[in-house]
């Protein structure tokens, strides 16, 4: 019951509820509650809700705990309390100031993974792998944010709008109706480079722009490389010249030979031909040495593990919020090659305005 525990703080208000920091009164355990939004009929209805069905299934310490479940009868409304986390991984790479080592990043990728390979063994994948929804309780990664997750076995066709712009995965750009555990390597891609970059990778400012920034660094899909792609690219009357893309070297000259070797699998057009979290773990970039994120000397006088609650600003919603609200500000564009972007400029005009859209908008019936 709610009324067992006492409030702390306001942590944040997102798309599915508002989410507060609580205590319980009994025994003084933290957490973070999350007051759903939506009402619910029955306690059988709330047990179905993507979040709670995925989460009471996934054990792993690098999955946040959902440690309660509980339903007001009066009203309807539905409380999630998660275990409390202390820091943000978004929060980490946008407040650093010098490039994160190498072996920090092995052990930040090595967690995610982990973390992703027991959700996917539990019959699940995520579809909203980002930063804002990696969090940190000690040196130990939590993922979060389970409220667009699918089992393996759903029927298609799924809702062409999943995740945030920057992790979507090329299918789910090209409207593919039916997509699977992929999407989620995909998205660890991307974070796994933005650790690198500290900005995002592909930084697109609506779906199409999101396809050519992609294209601009992995060269477009063709028949060869992803025929899937490349019909659906047409279907939509999108059309790339020749290229070959910029390539991931030319971005990240800091990487190592086995770090560029993963990254290049895990952003591989076809869906098919990426590793799965198992095999990626596997990989030979995971023998070098590791380092924690409490091991990483940090330039400014707040420890990237504090936590990011404090001194919040109101445009920005924090962990266990549903969504975090990104801050493009913070990220300036790659300098991509003018010569490549050039090439991959539409054959005819395309209405851009059908497909902007803001990153996190939940619609109804995903």
């Amino acid at each position: 019951m709610r009324s067992n525990y006492e409030e702390v703080c306001s942590i944040g208000d997102g798309g599915f509820g508002v989410v507060t920091k609580m205590r319980n009164i009994a025994t003084g355990q933290i957490v973070a509650m999350k007051r759903m939004k939506q009402k619910t009929q029955s306690f059988a209805e709330c047990l179905e809700l993507k979040e709670v069905k995925s989460l009471r299934k996934i054990k792993h310490e690098n999955v946040v705990k959902l440690v309660e479940v509980f339903r007001e009868k009066s009203d309807g409304t539905l409380y999630l309390a998660f275990e409390h986390c202390d820091g943000n991984l978004y929060k980490l790479i946008s407040t650093r100031k010098s490039p994160i080592p190498e072996p920090v990043i092995r052990n930040i990728l090595f967690q995610l993974l982990s973390g992703v390979d027991a959700i996917h063994k539990a019959g699940f994948f995520h579809r909203d792998l980002k930063p804002e929804n990696v969090l940190f309780v000690g040196d130990t990664l939590k993922i979060i944010d389970f409220g667009l997750a699918r089992e393996i076995r759903s029927k298609p066709p799924y809702t062409n709008y999943v995740g945030t712009r920057y992790y979507r995965a090329p299918e789910i750009l090209l409207h593919h109706d039916f997509y699977n555990t992929p999407v989620d390597i995909w998205a660890l891609g991307c974070i796994m480079a933005e650790l690198y970059l500290q900005k995002p990778l592909f930084p697109g400012t609506s779906e199409t722009d999101e396809i050519y920034k992609i294209c601009a660094v992995l060269g477009p899909p063709t028949e060869q490389n992803f025929p899937e792609g490349y019909k659906l690219a047409q279907k939509l009357g999108i059309r790339f010249q020749n290229t070959t893309g910029t390539g991931l070297n030319s971005l990240l000259p800091d990487i190592s030979a086995e770090g560029l070797d993963l990254l290049k699998k895990m952003l591989t057009l076809d869906p098919h031909k990426r590793p799965s979290a198992k095999q990626a773990l596997n990989h030979p970039f995971f023998q070098g040495k590791q380092r924690t994120i409490s091991q990483m000397d940090i330039e400014t006088p707040r420890s990237p593990l504090q936590s990011p609650h404090t001194n919040a600003t109101p445009q920005k919603e924090l962990p266990h919020s549903g969504h975090a609200v990104r801050n493009s500000g913070n990220f300036s564009r790659l300098d991509y090659s003018k010569k490549a972007i050039d090439q991959l400029q539409p054959s005819r005009p395309i209405d851009y305005d059908q497909f902007q859209q803001e990153e996190d908008d939940i619609f109804d019936g995903i």
